[in-house]
């Protein structure tokens, strides 16, 4: 029964049959020769999740192949892993079959690692979990130097903290981020830094305000701001705008606003809708917007985005979902053009590719 196949040698012309279908899809648009910024072949993933696989003593990081779902498959390493989660995989197995209060009904395992070192590592449980569970993962955590989450129904102990923080170097910045467990992050560390690398550009010279949909934990907006004279982002996840509020204190960043509110209800609010009590005291007639900039759900963007979207000069739109980002581009094609555009190899070895696209108006 087949798994999934991570052999460098395959890599590039991988990539290179998914360039072309992305210039295939987008040439009724007329794209520009696209950028591309491919992975490294190996240990490129800062997330990982297994089922475990309890078999006697003795249990299995385990994965399924879809055509027989039932059926696990032990497995010894994961090739696609960042170091820090590939170097604590035999190891954590090793701790889990030693020690009886930590293998006994775990479920699942995930792991979330930094392109800094840190190391998360959540445990989740089909039992309640007790103190000899605390004291041991307080051990586990201790050997394998990772912050450890246990998780079963209705419980949660955090072991050390339930965040970590990244650090990224870019264009002569330090750039530091708070990266909750359970929340979203990029899952291929260095193809961010260089979708962070190539947003910049795009926006260099630009000027004027920046107005942010979707920022999560702030991973563009810290790397934007410097770019203009304000931003104002917004984010609907309580737990991504507490991460993004750090990310913007840790960074020294004074000229952001953050507003807990929903693309739909900003959009409302940008054109004169209802008022929202969530953006008291903050004057949106006092922003001089030159920018939007988007990085939405695979879903894409709902209809009033995209007439918001369609009042700005200058869109920066990243995408995980090159079908809806079509869509989207063809809804915007009577106000705005493709000026440049760039993909993104964030998931090797599968059919799925981040997009960049930078559209200016006619």
């Amino acid at each position: 029964m087949p798994l999934p196949s991570y052999n460098p040698a395959e890599y590039d012309a991988l990539l290179a049959g998914k360039v072309a279908r992305f210039k295939e899809d987008f040439a009724p648009f007329a794209v520009p020769e696209p950028a591309v910024f491919p992975s490294a072949p190996l240990h490129y993933r800062l997330r990982a999740e297994f089922r475990m696989w309890h078999d006697g003593a003795r249990v299995d990081y385990a994965m399924f192949d879809p055509a027989e779902p039932k059926l696990p498959i032990a497995i010894d390493d994961f090739p696609p892993a960042a170091a820090p989660i590939s170097a604590a995989m035999p190891r954590l197995r090793d701790a889990l079959m030693a020690c009886e209060v930590l293998k006994r009904k775990l479920f699942q395992v995930d792991f979330l690692a930094t392109l800094s070192g840190e190391l998360m590592i959540t445990l989740i449980y089909h039992r309640p979990l007790e103190e000899t569970w605390e004291a041991a993962a307080t051990e586990l955590a201790a050997t394998l130097g990772a912050q450890i989450i246990g998780r079963s129904r209705k419980q949660k102990i955090v072991v050390g903290r339930d965040w970590l923080q990244e650090e990224i170097e870019l264009n002569g910045r330090r750039l530091r981020y708070k990266q909750i467990e359970g929340s979203f992050s990029q899952p291929n560390g260095e193809v961010n830094r260089k979708m962070l690398g190539w947003a910049c550009a795009r926006a260099e010279g630009i000027g004027g305000d920046l107005l942010e949909l979707y920022c999560g934990n702030g991973n563009f907006t810290v790397a934007l701001a410097p770019q203009f004279g304000r931003v104002l982002a917004t984010e609907v996840s309580k737990p991504s705008v507490e991460a993004a509020n750090y990310s913007l204190e840790a960074n020294a960043i004074d000229n952001v606003t953050m507003v807990r509110m929903s693309s739909d209800e900003i959009s409302d609010a940008y054109t004169g809708g209802r008022e929202y009590r969530r953006m008291d005291g903050v004057d949106l007639a006092s922003y001089h917007f030159t920018t939007l900039f988007l990085d939405p759900p695979r879903s894409g963007l709902d209809a009033g985005t995209l007439q918001l979207a369609s009042g700005f000069e200058n869109i920066l739109y990243i995408s995980c979902n090159p079908l809806t980002l079509q869509a989207n581009v063809a809804a915007l094609q009577a106000t705005h053009r493709i000026a440049e555009a760039a993909v993104f190899d964030q998931f090797p070895y599968t059919h799925h590719l981040e997009c960049g696209l930078l559209l200016t108006r006619r």
